[in-house]
């Protein structure tokens, strides 16, 4: 059956500096921080008239930089299902650290339903632990204030996966964070392509059953995959092309994962023959290179022949995407084809700006 907007706000705690208290500060148990919560939002609610909230049982919280692609998973999972139970809207409050990495997800798997997941954090604890006889709200704190902003967002129920941070919010596969500690602490934009562009404002419930049917039948390959699913990132440095070529070169033997290749500016890597004949090698190993850029806006391009070589040796560009953004993309891709050759056509025929490719030989 459909849900209606009236339907409450499913929210999930999964961790981060959002539920941590004390001196030094470290997060607190679900069995006491969820209760203070809980009671917390029910006060607002009484006063404010705000959306009904509901709880989603969480099992997996922990530091978001401890999160893995089978963390990954279970989250996608535990949405899943509670989709499939008829629930649209969610929260979903995490760390930091992954935050961008964890909503890109989410944004691949679920692209094609009428789901509407908002996340958020905070870059500093909701509670006071100046307070020491009573769970106070930090009134310096940003989580509060992110926390309703992601309420607000979800009970408008725009389909698609958005970040919620510093007062604004995005598509989750244009977000990135770019700042360790201030309270503005990530950055985004709303040119999104696919992804984002492939939510359905609304879908019929025959429409949403066989989207569902099709995510259930794969979930687990999925599951399976997540164990041995491995994304490599290499980091160009001014040293001698040898070193880029020996980091590939050691990758040769690996089973086919992702390769993200970190250039300088629009994604400019040093040439060598035998850099390019070691991408070709990489793949026939079924390995995906994609070119990304150090710089945290303006993506890749191939306007510059220092960067424009690459594409002539299988490697795919990342356009505007972030890094996040292409991390996530390349791990989905890694769960939910088995075979290169059809990992690739889909990046290819999926991507569109801001993950533009650049035609190869």
């Amino acid at each position: 059956m459909t849900k209606t907007m009236s339907d409450p706000i499913q929210l999930i705690y999964a961790g981060g500096t959002f539920g941590s208290y004390g001196k030094p500060l470290a997060p607190l148990s679900a069995d006491i921080f969820l209760p203070t919560l809980q009671k917390l939002l029910a006060e607002q609610g009484n006063t404010t008239g705000s959306p009904e909230i509901s709880w989603l049982d969480n099992t997996l919280i922990k530091d978001s930089s401890q999160l893995t692609p089978v963390d990954f998973v279970h989250f996608y999972q535990l949405l899943l299902n509670a989709y499939n139970q008829g629930n649209k809207r969610f929260v979903l409050i995490s760390g930091t650290d992954t935050l961008s990495y964890l909503g890109a997800f989410l944004a691949e798997a679920f692209a094609g339903s009428d789901i509407c997941i908002v996340v958020t954090g905070s870059m500093r604890p909701l509670l006071d632990s100046e307070v020491i006889h009573s769970y106070d709200i930090d009134a310096h704190s940003d989580a509060w204030g992110n926390l309703n902003d992601s309420l607000k967002l979800a009970a408008a129920g725009e389909s698609g996966v958005k970040i919620s941070f510093g007062g604004e919010s995005w598509p989750a596969q244009t977000v990135q964070k770019i700042h360790s500690h201030d309270l503005m602490a990530f950055t985004g934009h709303s040119r999104a392509a696919y992804p984002a562009n492939s939510y359905i404002k609304n879908l019929s419930d025959t429409r949403r059953q066989h989207w569902l049917d099709d995510q259930q039948d794969l979930l687990p390959n999925i599951k399976a995959s997540a164990d041995q699913a491995k994304i490599h990132a290499l980091y160009c440095l001014p040293n001698d092309v040898q070193v880029l070529n020996d980091q590939l070169q050691a990758l040769l033997s690996q089973p086919s994962c992702g390769i993200i290749l970190l250039g300088f500016g629009a994604g400019n890597i040093p040439y060598s023959t035998a850099l390019a004949k070691t991408l070709d090698l990489v793949h026939e190993h079924g390995h995906m290179v994609i070119s990304a850029s150090q710089c945290p806006f303006g993506g890749v391009s191939d306007s510059y022949a220092a960067g424009s070589w690459q594409y002539d040796y299988h490697v795919i560009a990342g356009g505007r995407l972030t890094i996040p953004a292409i991390y996530a993309r390349l791990l989905w891709l890694l769960l939910r084809y088995d075979s290169p050759a059809r990992r690739r056509q889909r990046w290819l025929n999926n991507v569109s700006q801001p993950g533009t490719s650049i035609k190869k030989r």
